[in-house]
């Protein structure tokens, strides 16, 4: 497999709203920390929370590394789990950005499906993770909750044709540590490459076959 094929992105976000420290770029830094093994070339970069600025960063960031995957990875105020998003939504965005900014559409692409999954089966994810007996619980969720979260996972998804994945962390200290998430998320985008290879080396067998 040619090195480019072992590019991996894994963005975070800025601090908005209640978020002063935002949970997610703390988790992808330490992450960085961690690297994901030397055969794979880790790249971070911190989002903003601005709807125009993902509409440029995102493909911007596909054209550049032609990356193996991307992992966005948000903040959930809500959740309680590091969380698994399989599916990122078309419609529905009505919430101000840092720029006080909401697209008229209320949607990522005009004309796009209303909603694409990951080919990342998040649910043996999950499994897999969970056996390893990580300390840090794992959920899966199909609601990414329709702001930059979900807006940055369509964007990703629609450009790398299901290539893309999402994790929701918590908010830091509820319960984990910035390094128990940086842990966590080491372990999650390792079992989704492994998933990703033997997706391929199935196709590669199958086309020997015939």
């Amino acid at each position: 497999m040619d090195n480019s094929n072992r590019t991996v992105i894994v963005t975070g976000f800025e601090p908005f709203g209640e978020h002063t420290v935002n949970a997610s770029w703390v988790a992808v830094q330490e992450l960085k920390k961690l690297g994901l093994g030397s055969n794979v070339d880790l790249h971070v970069y911190e989002v903003p929370v601005e709807y125009q600025k993902v509409q440029s960063l995102v493909p911007s960031l596909w054209k550049q590394y032609h990356p193996r995957l991307v992992v966005h990875v948000g903040v959930s105020g809500m959740a309680t789990t590091v969380t698994l998003e399989k599916c990122g939504r078309n419609h529905g965005y009505k919430g101000l950005d840092n720029s006080s900014f909401c697209p008229d559409s209320q949607c990522c692409i005009v004309g796009g499906p209303d909603c694409i999954n990951s080919v990342i089966d998040m649910e043996s994810v999950c499994k897999r993770v969970t056996a390893s007996g990580l300390g840090v619980a794992v959920s899966v969720s199909k609601d990414a909750g329709r702001y930059l979260c979900d807006f940055t996972y369509y964007t990703s998804l629609y450009l790398s044709h299901g290539r893309s994945a999402f994790v929701h962390v918590p908010p830091l200290g509820k319960p984990y540590s910035g390094e128990d998430l940086g842990r966590a998320l080491q372990a999650i985008i390792r079992e989704m490459l492994e998933l990703l290879d033997q997706a391929e080396e199935k196709i590669h067998c199958q086309q020997h076959i015939h």
